[in-house]
């Protein structure tokens, strides 16, 4: 009040006629973002994990992490008013979502830090909370919703805050209980995390200049579906979304927020969930969740089913592609968490089919070989890669020669080895999934070589074969038996989801 008062005071000595001076928002950015697989083989994920490829964050080096918080950064920073205050935040995991369990060691260590540097920090005016929904820890069955507690505990009732998230997370009305905003992406691949990073900068700005008043509601329509169902690009998937983007075209000032769940987190709150924002308006905040999540169970049937083709049949389809001259092809290994699973390559072979990139399959192992055989580009090659998880097969022999043995894809080492007739395969230490042909391209590599090119993933690598024009066709391949990643999500071994509470294996409670 006291700077207002010398800001008027200034004005009317002048003369002039500018709007009073206000005083800058202050507010506080933090991202502790993670999709974990508790099913997924492997020790607990520790601090040493998550600094393995990066230090934590700082400074302007987090406002510039990612595009949630590129896209929170820039859009604060055109305001004009606003003054950033970074806290310390882990970049990434090695092994990314093909890691299991975060320690509660581990997530208190980051958070207890980044608690710390804002209580250091306040007075602040709001806090953006970069998230995933997805996370999964020991002991905290909301972690996200746990985050923003903790946050909420040191910045009073009256300080909003808003979270980005990905469409793959698990929550429910305990993150709204004491945040103010979630906004999600609405298209997988994601293609609009920069947007909704945007949007919460320009929420938390009303908020704070009193212009919104964050009113929310929260449904759970109780259907859990695998993630290789939940492309956005058609279906039900593509309905649901645009069904919220209407609500949001036709209504002032409201958000609608859809998370389609991430199935592989054995947390209590799975399963998709419906969060509306309004400014003031508890009616329509109500009225606008309970429509989407009654759309949600309409369309239950499509949204929670589908099937894909065999390793074999897959085979027979890739042929039948390059036959009809509709190449190159894009293979997804939708189901491989792991990353060393050698189904497909070992059907491909027996097929007979060429001029194959497996782009990628996890063999530290072999990396370990080759490095302790001081192994280089031209080396004759002659060992088993992947498959030393239950959900990997088996290790498959190679015999054929070392294209590149160096650094690669963020990573100390990895390795191309060809074979056969114009084969390729990238070996990498951990998890890796390939999003676009470009990402492929270095040393001997170059994807526009290869006919048929089989990739980790189960929608992302759309962004860069499919929706871009690339690939000719495109081919999403099911494991052979229900493993981790599958469709089978009663395979699963859950100690903390009541499946029979969700469709479509059982009736959830009020349908």
């Amino acid at each position: 009040m006291q700077r207002l008062l010398v800001g008027l005071a200034a004005v009317l000595l002048s003369g002039a006629c500018a709007p009073p001076v206000e005083d800058p928002i202050r507010i506080a950015v933090l991202m502790f973002s993670h999709e974990t697989c508790t099913f997924c083989p492997g020790e607990d994920t520790e601090v040493s994990h998550w600094e393995q490829l990066s230090a934590p964050l700082t400074g302007e080096s987090l406002l510039g992490a990612d595009r949630y918080v590129g896209g929170f950064t820039t859009r604060a920073r055109e305001f004009g008013d606003v003054e950033l205050v970074p806290l310390t935040s882990p970049i990434s995991v090695f092994g990314g979502s093909s890691r299991p369990w975060n320690s509660e060691a581990a997530f208190n260590h980051f958070l207890d830090t980044q608690i710390e540097e804002l209580e250091a920090a306040m007075p602040v005016d709001a806090v953006y909370l970069s998230l995933h929904g997805a996370m999964a820890v020991r002991n905290v069955p909301r972690p996200e919703a746990e985050i923003a507690r903790r946050v909420r505990e040191v910045v009073g009732p009256a300080v909003p805050i808003a979270g980005t998230f990905d469409l793959h997370g698990n929550e429910d009305e305990e993150f709204l209980r004491w945040a103010n905003f979630a906004f999600v992406t609405k298209r997988f691949p994601h293609y609009d995390d920069y947007i909704q990073g945007e949007r919460a900068a320009r929420a938390l700005r009303l908020t704070v200049r009193g212009e919104y008043d964050p009113t929310t509601a929260t449904r759970k329509p109780g259907v859990i579906t695998p993630t290789v169902f939940q492309w956005t690009g058609a279906g039900a998937p593509a309905s649901i979304m645009e069904r919220a983007r209407r609500w949001e075209a036709r209504e002032d000032d409201v958000y609608v927020s859809v998370f389609f769940g991430y199935p592989w987190s054995d947390v209590p709150d799975v399963g998709a969930t419906v969060h509306v924002m309004t400014n003031g308006d508890r009616q329509l905040a109500d009225h606008v969740a309970d429509d989407m999540s009654d759309y949600i169970w309409r369309v239950r049937e499509e949204f929670a089913s589908g099937t894909y083709p065999l390793p074999g049949d897959a085979a027979r389809l890739v042929a039948e592609a390059l036959a009809a001259g509709a190449s190159p092809v894009a293979v997804g290994d939708y189901s491989d968490r792991p990353g060393d699973a050698t189904h497909i390559l070992k059907a491909f072979e027996a097929a007979g089919l060429t001029n194959v990139l497996y782009a990628t399959i996890t063999s530290p192992m072999t990396l370990d070989a080759l490095e302790a055989a001081g192994a280089s580009a031209g080396d004759a090659f002659d060992m088993e890669i992947g498959g030393f998880t239950p959900s990997g097969g088996a290790p498959h022999r190679i015999q054929g020669e070392v294209a590149y043995f160096d650094e690669g894809l963020g990573y100390d080492r990895i390795a191309a080895i060809t074979w056969g007739d114009g084969n390729m395969v990238l070996l990498v230490p951990t998890y890796e999934q390939i999003m676009f042909p470009e990402t492929i391209r270095f040393g001997p590599v170059d994807p526009d070589d290869f006919d048929v090119i089989v990739v980790k993933s189960r929608a992302h690598f759309r962004r860069g074969f499919d929706e871009t024009g690339y690939a000719k066709t495109i081919l999403v391949v099911e494991a052979p038996e229900p493993f981790v990643g599958t469709t089978f999500l009663d395979a699963l071994p859950y100690e903390n989801v009541d499946l029979s509470r969700l469709y479509p294996y059982g009736t959830p409670e009020g349908r």
